[in-house]
């Protein structure tokens, strides 16, 4: 896959930290389930992963959607692949998300943090 090559020679330099980002779009009436859900079932998944330095789970309500913003911050690329598979640019879902996400984008982003204060 050409873009994982390119993406791959960013961590060639030194980094403090590399941070995930994933956002979903839920309608609102199921929001608050779905914000329950992910402090049930996601908080405790990525804190079973050794790496993971700090999370924030953010929510936004625009209209009849909320949109969730879940930031993670890990010591390594190799730490979110504990987490999310060999191919850690690729979104990992739930079986329950199908019951709220109005889609499932595919991919994260991914960004490595070369300072901080």
């Amino acid at each position: 896959m050409k873009t994982v090559e390119c993406y791959f020679k960013l961590w060639e330099v030194a980094f403090l930290a590399v941070v995930r980002l994933w956002h979903g779009k839920v309608p609102i009436e199921k929001a608050d389930e779905y914000e329950r859900f992910l402090i049930e079932k996601a908080v405790p998944d990525y804190s079973s992963v050794d790496g993971l330095l700090k999370m924030y789970f953010l929510r936004r309500n625009e209209g009849s959607i909320a949109h969730f913003l879940l930031i993670t911050i890990w010591d390594s690329l190799e730490s979110i692949k504990k987490f999310a598979g060999d191919e850690p640019e690729l979104a990992k879902y739930y079986p329950e998300d199908d019951n709220f996400l109005l889609e499932k984008e595919k991919y994260v982003a991914i960004y490595r943090v070369f300072y901080e204060k």
